[in-house]
């Protein structure tokens, strides 16, 4: 359903997104992470026909990303997503079905059935007047007016309160059941972990790591063994296989005391078993093991902590003052100098007047301007 190939993105000397590559399946929910300035943003742009790659394609729905007839079949959930506040939930969804061409009644239809499920109240309130959690709701479900193929969601849950975000979670999970394909990015990693079948992890503008959840964990993670004893290891003698195993006080690395147990922290099955051996030796016992598994979070801090090859023309746009800085939303100024916002313009270049507009376009153009 998604392809994206050799993608990149540069503004002036700074290198948004790097030799990116993967592919989405239909029906998937696919996750994108990565800190801020790793290129999420961008690549999403780019998925949503808003702006250019430099280089290299990616393809929706069977368009390319830059054709209007893509936004056909694609929903587009930014991270800041303005309404109209002086129209109503229902009328906001009429006016962008509306903008897609949608027969009245079959909007109609569409607009109740997804502001049920999202338990949104107060449909005829002024949107102005409604909390955030309200708004993001009525934001999901114009995603949904022209009932896309493929949807792109930035933080879709951001800011929201724990029952509304789940809430959110456990929607996006029903659009995959009903055959959707979700491009999810969030910076809560527990959410992505929670519903995306499979991640690529991004930093610095590139890949650094992909595939499923569990797949990641296992290639890029460590396991450990966590095991409780009555009272503190000791040192059983300095054999020289347990040098790096033990400290220079005589005890193992790593054991912390908690309430009336030592609790020690060891990689292997061989190191709990020397734990074991010490302490018994010290007239204790094993009172308790257990396995923990890394968390997306905790394989994603380690990756991105890693030093990277730098951006092309990442140094030399620094100390110009042109890279502004190194965060998505700096990147994201840039953009804004030659986005590609549906009907904005043409690919030529050249400024279209609003009755040359697809609906798509104009739908699109209707979403980036809602603040003004």
């Amino acid at each position: 359903m998604i392809t994206v190939d050799a993608l990149e993105k540069t503004y002036g000397g700074f290198a948004a997104v790097v030799d990116s590559t993967f592919s989405v399946a239909e029906g998937e929910v696919f996750g994108i992470v990565g800190p801020n300035g790793a290129g999420k943003t961008t690549t999403l742009k780019v998925l949503a026909g808003l702006i250019e790659p430099t280089s290299g394609e990616a393809r929706v729905a069977g368009y390319d990303s830059t054709e209007p007839a893509m936004r056909h079949h694609l929903g587009f959930l930014p991270e800041e997503s303005p309404l109209y506040e002086e129209m109503t939930a229902t009328s906001y969804l009429r006016f962008f079905a509306d903008l897609y061409e949608v027969p009245r009644s079959v909007a109609d239809e569409r607009i109740e059935r997804a502001l049920d499920r999202l338990d949104l109240d107060h449909r005829d309130r002024r949107l102005g007047d409604v909390s955030k959690g309200m708004k993001r709701k009525v934001a999901i479900a114009r995603s949904l007016v022209n009932d896309p193929d493929v949807l792109v969601y930035d933080e879709p849950a951001s800011g929201l309160d724990p029952v509304t975000t789940n809430s959110v979670l456990e929607f996006t999970r029903e659009l995959r059941a009903a055959g959707k394909t979700v491009v999810f990015s969030a910076h809560n990693l527990y959410h992505v972990e929670s519903v995306c079948d499979r991640v690529v992890i991004m930093n610095e503008g590139r890949i650094v790591a992909r595939g499923t959840v569990d797949g990641i964990r296992e290639r890029h993670g460590e396991t450990t063994y966590h095991v409780y004893t009555d009272v503190p290891p000791e040192a059983a003698v300095g054999e020289a296989g347990d040098a790096e195993e033990f400290g220079d006080d005589g005890t193992l690395g790593d054991t912390e005391e908690i309430g009336d147990r030592y609790r020690t922290v060891v990689p292997s099955m061989d190191a709990v078993e020397r734990v074991r051996e010490a302490v018994s030796a010290a007239g204790g016992a094993v009172v308790d093991i257990r396995t923990r598994e890394p968390s997306l979070e905790d394989v994603f801090l380690d990756l991105v902590g890693r030093p990277m090859p730098g951006r092309r023309g990442g140094v030399e746009a620094a100390e110009n003052g042109t890279a502004g800085g190194s965060g998505d939303g700096d990147a994201d100024a840039s953009e804004g100098r030659d986005r590609d916002h549906a009907g904005d313009r043409t690919r030529d270049g050249d400024r279209t007047r609003d009755g040359d507009r697809t609906p798509a376009e104009r739908a699109e153009a209707a979403t980036s301007e809602g603040a003004e």
